[in-house]
């Protein structure tokens, strides 16, 4: 069990066949301070690269895609009182939403840690 990361800095970890997603703690730091978060609804079905979740921060809104299909079975409903979570653990207890995936190939084209930390890299410069 390991985490995926997109491009647009959102990640993924697959626990069966549900997926836990939130942003990297890359994006919650160029972010700066989240002051709102805006999740989606259980039940939804939702398509790789949809808009999953609004994040709001001192500097800017910014929205949050999908990295994989499937339906939104659970939401981070703390995060509607607390956004400062996705400052304090991006990685963790800051997730905004688990979809039950519709297709686990939805995965193949994402980074592992080692490859999205060299992505990083390559932006520094």
């Amino acid at each position: 069990m390991s985490y995926k990361f997109t491009e647009d800095h959102e990640w993924v970890l697959l626990e069966g066949e549900v997926a836990t997603i939130g942003i990297s703690d890359y994006a919650q730091g160029q972010l700066g301070d989240v002051v709102y978060v805006e999740v989606p609804t259980i039940g939804d079905e939702i398509t790789k690269g949809d808009e999953l979740a609004v994040v709001e921060s001192v500097k800017a809104a910014s929205e949050v895609y999908s990295p994989v299909s499937g339906e939104i079975i659970d939401v981070n409903s703390e995060l509607e009182g607390a956004p400062t979570k996705v400052n304090e653990d991006a990685m963790d207890s800051g997730w905004f939403a688990k979809i039950k995936v519709s297709n686990s190939s939805d995965l193949d084209d994402l980074m592992d840690e080692a490859a999205y930390k060299a992505f990083l890299q390559g932006l520094d410069e």
